[in-house]
C-alpha cells in the first residue's frame, strides 16, 4: 500500500522503496503501518520531520486492509446447495470464463458457503506415466503399496540425490537432508513441514535431536507424547491442537478454536484464549497459572507457522513415490520427469546433469529411434524431439507417426518424400540437424543444415507430385519420388562451431562442453569437474583445500560484500553442469571479465571451502589462465595408429595446413614384413582436439592419442 500511494503521488521510487524496506517483513506476523510507525525509530522521525513522508503514511493508513485489485484464487473453489449468484455477488474476470464470487475467501465462509482446495500436481501425471512406461516393459508398479521402510529410498534421500523429487529437489532441501539424514516416513513429513519460513530456523535443532547430537527436551513432562515424533518440537497445528487437549482438558471444537486464533493474532481472541487455557491448566492438571502463560507463549510462537500435518503426509507420500521412482527406475524416472518439462530448458539441462552424474546414459535425438517425448530405451533415456527449439511438439508427432504406419526413413530422400512440408520449415530443420537427429542418415551436420531449404523444396516437389491422390497427412497411397539431395561440400563446423549450434538447438550444451576441446591439457594438470569436486567428503575439520578446475565463463558481476569489500561472483559451467565461483584478487577478477566478454575457458587453480552440512563447496578463483593461451605455451604430442600405408598420403594432406605450433606428430604404420615403424612426422604442428578429431576421421575411432609431451628428464653425471 506505501508502494502503490507512493506512485499516486509520484514520490521518487527511492524513496519510497527505502521506506517499505524498513518495515519489518516477517511472514508468519506481517506489521501494519501503525505498528510500524509505533515501533521502528527511523520511519517514526521521518514522519515526524517530513510533510510529504507524513502525507504518504496518512494516506496509505486509509487504504490499507482494502482490497488491492481483483484476482482469482489458484485452486480455492466454493460449492453451495443452490446457484452461486442467488447466494452471493459473482465477478468474471475478463482473462477467465470462470466466474468468482466477489467476496474473499473469509467472508463467504460467512455467507454460509464451503470453500475447497482442490491442488492440480504435475508430479501425479509424472508418477503415472513413468507407470505406463514400466507397464509397456511388463513391469507393474503399485505406488500406493510401496513399503514405508526400503532403505535405498533413504540412502537417496541422505545423500541429497533428490533433483526432480517432489517438494525435495531444491538445493537448500538437498544440503538439509544430507544434514538431517531421514530414516523413517515421519522425518519426511517433518521436513516438509518444517522447509518454509519461520519453522526453518528450527531444522538444525530437529536434526541435532533426531541424529543424538543434542538430548529432546520437552517444554512439560506431560507433552512428551504429543512431541516424541518430533524430539520435542512443536512443527504441527496438530501437536497444538492436541497440547490444549493435553494440558487444559480442551475439547477438539476448543483446540482447532485456540490454534485458528493463534494462527489469526487478534488481540481480543488471543486473551479470551489465554484465559481458558490458563484456567484449564490449573484445574485439570494443577499447572500454576505462572507456567500455564509461558506454555502458552511457548505454543503461541509456534503456532503462527505450525503446518498442517495432513497436508505435510499428503506432500511427503507424493514425495516418498517419487523417490522411491527415482532410486528404483531411474530412467523412467527421468523420462516421465523430463516430458512435462519439455518448455523448460534450464530444467532439463539440470536432469540432463543429474543422469550423467547417476551413471545413466541419456541418448541423443534421431528421427529414426526418438518420440516427440522423452522415452526409454533398455535403461537408457531417449531424448525427445519435441524438446529441441523451434521445432514444435505436434509437427514432431506427426513426424513420429507417419514413421511409426510406415518405417523407419532409409535416407534423406525417402524422408523427402514422406513429410508435409506444410508441418516443417526451415528453422526446423536446422534445429534437427544442428541436434544431431539426422546423424543417422547424414552424419555431416553442418551440409544438412546449410541445405535446409534445398531439402525442404524436394519435399515440396514429392507434396505437389502427391496432391492430385487422397494422401495421409505425412504420406499417402502412391509414393511419391525424389531426386538426389546433393549436400554442400564446402560446409565445414569446427568443434566449437558444432557445440555452439548444438547449443542453440538444445539450449544448452548436450554432447560435448567447449572445455572438452582442451581435455588433454586438463587431463595434464589433473583438473577435476565440478562435479566430482563437489561430491568429494567435507574435511572433517571443516577446512580449506586446493584444486585444479576447469570452466566456460557465462556471467560475472561485480558485489560488494557486508564489510565494503568488491568481489566478483562468476557463474561457470564444464561438461558436469554450472557453478558458481567468487574472486577477491585483481588478477582472477581481471581474467574472469576477459574471459566472459570473449566467451572463453579456463583453467583455475581455487580453494574449496566446504563444511560439514553443505552440499556444494564455495569456489574461490585464486588463478584463472585462458585455455588457448595455455595450449600454445604447452607441448603437445599426437599419436595417430595407421592400419593402412595407403592411409598415409591423406593424412599427409590433412595436415598440411596444421603448422604454426609446438606439438609433435608420430604415425605408428604397420610393416609388410611384421612389426610396426613410428614415424616423426614434425615438431612444429598446432594441435588441439579438433585436429584430432579429423584425422580420426580417416584413421578411425580410437586411432588417435593427444597428450601433452613429459618434459625430458635430467640425469646427473659426474
Amino acid at each position: 500500500v506505501l508502494k502503490d500511494t507512493g506512485r499516486v503521488l509520484q514520490m521518487s521510487y527511492g524513496q519510497v522503496d527505502r521506506l517499505a524496506k524498513l518495515i519489518p517483513n516477517h511472514p508468519t506476523e506481517p506489521w501494519d503501518l501503525k505498528r510500524a510507525l509505533n515501533g521502528v525509530s527511523e520511519l517514526a522521525a521521518e514522519y515526524r520531520d517530513d510533510a510529504d513522508v507524513k502525507r504518504l503514511f496518512d494516506l496509505a493508513m486509509k487504504l490499507e486492509g482494502l482490497p488491492r485489485h481483483a484476482s482469482t484464487h489458484a485452486a480455492g473453489v466454493v460449492i453451495g446447495d443452490r446457484r452461486l449468484d442467488e447466494l452471493v455477488p459473482l465477478y468474471r474476470d475478463p482473462r477467465s470464463d470462470m466466474p468468482v464470487t466477489q467476496f474473499d475467501m473469509k467472508y463467504v465462509e460467512a455467507a454460509g458457503l464451503v470453500k475447497f482446495d482442490f491442488l492440480g500436481l504435475k508430479t501425479l501425471s509424472v508418477l503415472k506415466l513413468a507407470q505406463q512406461m514400466l507397464a509397456a516393459q511388463g513391469v507393474k508398479v503399485d505406488l500406493d503399496a510401496l513399503p514405508w521402510d526400503d532403505p535405498e529410498v533413504y540412502e537417496l534421500l541422505q545423500r541429497g540425490d533428490t533433483v526432480g523429487v517432489f517438494q525435495l529437489e531444491s538445493e537448500g532441501m538437498r544440503r538439509t537432508l544430507s544434514a538431517v539424514r531421514p530414516t523413517a516416513f515421519g522425518d519426511i513429513i517433518a521436513l516438509v513441514a518444517l522447509y518454509r519460513p519461520g519453522p526453518m530456523d528450527n531444522i538444525g535443532m530437529f536434526g541435532d535431536r533426531k541424529n543424538g547430537r543434542v538430548e529432546s527436551a520437552y517444554p512439560h513432562p506431560m507433552l512428551e507424547e504429543v512431541l516424541r515424533e518430533t524430539y520435542g518440537i512443536f512443527v504441527y497445528q496438530e501437536q497444538v491442537m492436541e497440547a490444549a487437549k493435553v494440558l487444559a482438558g480442551f475439547n477438539l471444537g476448543e483446540a482447532d478454536l485456540l490454534r485458528r486464533a493463534m494462527g489469526k493474532k487478534i488481540k481480543s481472541e488471543m486473551d479470551a484464549q489465554r484465559a481458558g487455557f490458563v484456567a484449564g491448566c490449573l484445574a485439570v492438571n494443577a499447572i500454576p497459572a505462572a507456567k500455564a502463560n509461558e506454555l502458552f507463549d511457548l505454543i503461541d510462537k509456534f503456532a503462527g507457522y505450525g503446518f498442517n500435518k495432513s497436508h505435510a503426509a499428503g506432500y511427503a507420500l507424493i514425495a516418498y513415490q517419487t523417490a522411491w521412482l527415482k532410486a528404483h527406475h531411474r530412467a523412467e524416472f527421468y523420462a516421465a520427469s523430463m516430458s512435462f518439462d519439455m518448455a523448460q530448458t534450464d530444467k532439463l539441462a539440470l536432469f540432463v546433469e543429474d543422469i550423467r552424474r547417476a551413471d545413466v546414459v541419456c541418448l541423443p535425438p534421431d528421427i529414426n529411434a526418438s518420440r516427440a517425448d522423452f522415452s526409454v530405451e533398455r535403461d537408457t533415456v531417449r531424448y525427445a524431439l519435441g524438446a529441441l527449439k523451434g521445432v514444435g511438439e505436434k509437427a514432431m508427432e506427426a513426424l513420429v507417426a507417419e514413421r511409426e504406419a510406415n518405417g523407419p526413413f532409409a535416407s534423406l530422400e525417402d524422408f523427402a518424400a514422406r513429410i508435409d512440408p506444410r508441418l516443417l520449415n526451415r528453422r526446423q530443420i536446422e534445429s534437427l540437424a544442428a541436434a544431431g537427429a539426422f546423424d543417422s542418415l547424414v552424419p555431416d551436420r553442418a551440409a544438412l543444415f546449410a541445405a535446409a531449404e534445398t531439402l525442404l523444396a524436394h519435399a515440396v516437389s514429392a507434396a505437389d507430385e502427391r496432391s492430385s491422390g487422397q494422401a495421409a497427412l505425412f504420406g499417402g497411397e502412391g509414393e511419391a519420388s525424389v531426386a538426389p539431395i546433393r549436400l554442400p561440400r564446402d560446409a565445414a563446423w569446427t568443434l566449437a562451431q558444432r557445440m555452439a549450434a548444438e547449443r542453440d538447438s538444445f539450449g544448452f550444451y548436450f554432447s560435448a562442453h567447449p572445455v572438452d576441446s582442451q581435455k588433454h591439457l586438463l587431463a595434464a594438470h589433473r583438473v577435476r569437474t565440478f562435479a566430482e569436486l563437489a561430491s568429494l567428503p567435507a574435511p572433517a575439520d571443516g577446512g580449506r583445500s586446493a584444486a585444479m578446475i576447469a570452466g566456460l565463463v557465462e556471467e560475472a558481476r561485480w558485489r560488494t560484500s557486508a564489510r565494503g569489500r568488491r568481489y566478483l561472483t562468476a557463474t561457470l559451467s564444464d561438461s558436469s553442469g554450472q557453478y558458481v565461483a567468487t574472486a577477491f584478487d585483481d588478477e582472477p577478477c581481471a581474467a574472469l571479465e576477459a574471459a566472459v566478454k570473449s566467451g572463453g575457458c579456463g583453467l583455475m587453480t581455487v580453494e574449496l571451502d566446504r563444511r560439514p552440512g553443505d552440499e556444494l563447496p564455495r569456489v574461490t578463483v585464486k588463478r584463472f589462465q585462458p585455455l588457448d593461451a595455455l595450449a600454445k605455451r604447452t607441448r603437445l604430442e599426437m599419436i595417430v595408429r595407421v592400419a593402412e600405408a595407403e592411409t598415409v598420403l591423406r593424412l599427409t594432406r590433412a595436415l598440411t595446413g596444421a603448422h604454426g605450433g609446438t606439438g609433435a606428430i608420430r604415425f605408428i604404420i604397420p610393416l609388410a614384413t611384421g612389426g610396426q615403424a613410428t614415424v616423426l612426422v614434425g615438431r612444429d604442428y598446432l594441435l588441439d582436439a579438433e585436429l584430432a578429431a579429423s584425422v580420426e576421421r580417416i584413421t578411425g575411432e580410437g586411432t588417435v592419442d593427444l597428450s601433452v609431451q613429459e618434459p625430458p628428464k635430467l640425469a646427473l653425471v659426474g
